[in-house]
């Protein structure tokens, strides 16, 4: 399985991007391969372009961002993601929330996040928060990884 990793960040590096690497590390203890790591910077244009691009690749078989997702004026990921998925996975926020709300409290109120499946490919928008984005890879998104890819593309059985 091919994985996009994608932070969205005003500043910093990949060499400094922690919520991008505990994704990474998700994935590739599970086996997984990362076709793509990337780190852009926010903006509601900006940000669709660059999934709308990794949804037209062949070797993208899931997507993580991570950044964007919070409540401030300048984060627009959901929004601009929420029109490239044509399904909502809405339990994914129940359970991120939940898991959330065990490690860092009632600040968990402000996380928002986003999980669908765009053009076959499963799609989860996190927020840019190391201790966010290894409870969600680990605990959610990789153990589904699979399964998911398998049901969006129609190569797996709901059960």
């Amino acid at each position: 399985m091919g994985a996009a990793v994608v932070t969205i960040s005003a500043n910093g590096t990949l060499e400094e991007d922690e919520a991008g690497e505990a994704i990474v590390e998700a994935f590739e203890a599970a086996g997984h391969e990362i076709v793509t790591r990337e780190l852009i910077t926010s903006g509601h244009d900006n940000v669709q372009s660059k999934v709308s691009r990794l949804l037209d690749r062949d070797d993208v078989d899931i997507i993580v961002t991570a950044g964007g997702t919070g409540i401030g004026p300048d984060d627009a990921t959901v929004e601009a993601v929420r029109p490239l998925l044509e399904k909502d996975l809405p339990a994914f926020a129940d359970l991120f929330h939940l898991l959330a709300y065990d490690e860092v409290g009632t600040a968990a109120v402000t996380s928002r996040t986003l999980a669908g499946v765009g053009d076959q490919i499963p799609v989860f928008c996190l927020p840019n928060d190391p201790t966010a984005t290894h409870i969600a890879a680990e605990s959610i998104i990789v153990p589904e990884a699979s399964r998911l890819t398998a049901l969006a593309t129609g190569n797996g059985r709901e059960k």
